[in-house]
């Protein structure tokens, strides 16, 4: 199984399906491994089963997967069709999919056709946001900072400032490349002027951008972030566009774009994973809302001072949300400080 979960690893552009791997065990012997490789294409069962030297050999063998194999047809047909028909004998399931569409119906239709199966409840540390998805009906949540020793992420409110070293940057759009949506602020469109894109990596499924303002039609589309370079960008706004859109840009218009009414909204589009990386007064509504599943900060040694804009913003409300398996990296000169949610 471990085998498997390293294949499970493998698959860098599966979007919003999760990463799965396989492995065929007869006599003793490996007879193959493969893995999910792409969001449409097969499903690791099939990839590893395509790898076979003779498909003959698949009879009365046992596979190990790592997610319990699909019975339904999506944008492949199900896997637990092939796995019976070539003759499985034993599967070995990591854990069963949390997704209801998939959730013990894959495991039933094997057992229905005389195959033993075994259920291990062992993620292998992979699927975090999909599995959290499905459990928790929303995307999983992580804020990001970049700040100085004193907790300040900018000199002055009104230009952007560049805190941290070349080493906590990469590490930074790593992070990115890891999420399905990233969320940023009006105010940080403006000071910032931000891609967000993944630098330094192709991505068959890059991030969607997504801005929240008060009015789209005050927003001025000569920005970064709203140019046509392939990447959908996805603007809340209370208003609806009287304006010509750029071709990758939506609307959603909502009342009032609250944490809860994001969040909302992103779950309802199945987005998994959500990086909130600013501004410090949209974070802020995140902590107070609760909404928050992780943390990621990066911690430059400098000291700001004065009036230097804090990390966190807000009224005058407060709230407190427990963290436990803190994680501390040296990234050249910075601090990297990553936290997870008690649960």
């Amino acid at each position: 199984m471990n085998i498997a979960f390293q294949e499970a690893k493998k698959g860098k552009s599966t979007w919003t399906n999760p990463q799965v791997g396989a492995v065929i065990v007869k006599d003793g012997k490996i007879l193959a491994q493969g893995h999910h490789e792409k969001f449409g294409g097969p499903h690791a069962e099939v990839n590893t089963l395509n790898k076979l030297e003779y498909i003959s050999d698949a009879k009365g063998a046992d596979m190990y997967v790592t997610l319990e194999p699909c019975s339904h047809f999506g944008k492949t047909p199900p896997c637990v069709q092939r796995v019976t028909e070539v003759g499985i004998k034993r599967v070995f399931i990591g854990m069963q999919d949390p997704n209801p569409i998939v959730s013990g119906n894959g495991i039933k239709y094997l057992k229905d056709h005389n195959i033993e199966v075994e259920v291990c409840n062992d993620t292998g540390d992979i699927n975090e946001a999909y599995i959290f998805y499905y459990q928790n009906k929303r995307p999983l949540i992580t804020v990001k900072y970049a700040m100085s020793v004193d907790g300040k992420i900018n000199k002055t409110g009104h230009h952007r400032t560049i805190i941290t070293g070349e080493e906590a940057y990469e590490d930074a759009q790593k992070l990115r490349s890891e999420n399905q949506a990233i969320l940023i602020g009006e105010h940080t469109v403006i000071i910032d002027n931000p891609q967000l894109t993944v630098r330094n990596r192709e991505m068959d499924f890059p991030p969607i951008r997504v801005v929240v303002v008060r009015d789209v039609n005050t927003v001025e589309f000569g920005y970064k972030i709203f140019q046509n370079d392939g990447i959908k960008t996805l603007i809340f706004s209370q208003t609806k566009s009287r304006r010509r859109l750029p071709e990758n840009v939506e609307v959603a218009v909502r009342d009032d774009w609250t944490p809860d009414k994001i969040v909302e909204e992103l779950a309802q589009r199945n987005i998994e994973s959500l990086l909130v990386e600013g501004g410090s007064k949209l974070q802020a509504e995140f902590v107070h809302a609760g909404l928050v599943d992780k943390v990621v900060t990066y911690i430059a040694p400098k000291l700001f001072g004065g009036a230097s804009l804090p990390a966190v913003q807000g009224d005058y409300r407060s709230s407190e949300i427990d963290f436990e398996e803190t994680e501390i990296t040296k990234l050249g000169s910075d601090l990297k400080i990553e936290l997870r949610r008690s649960k």
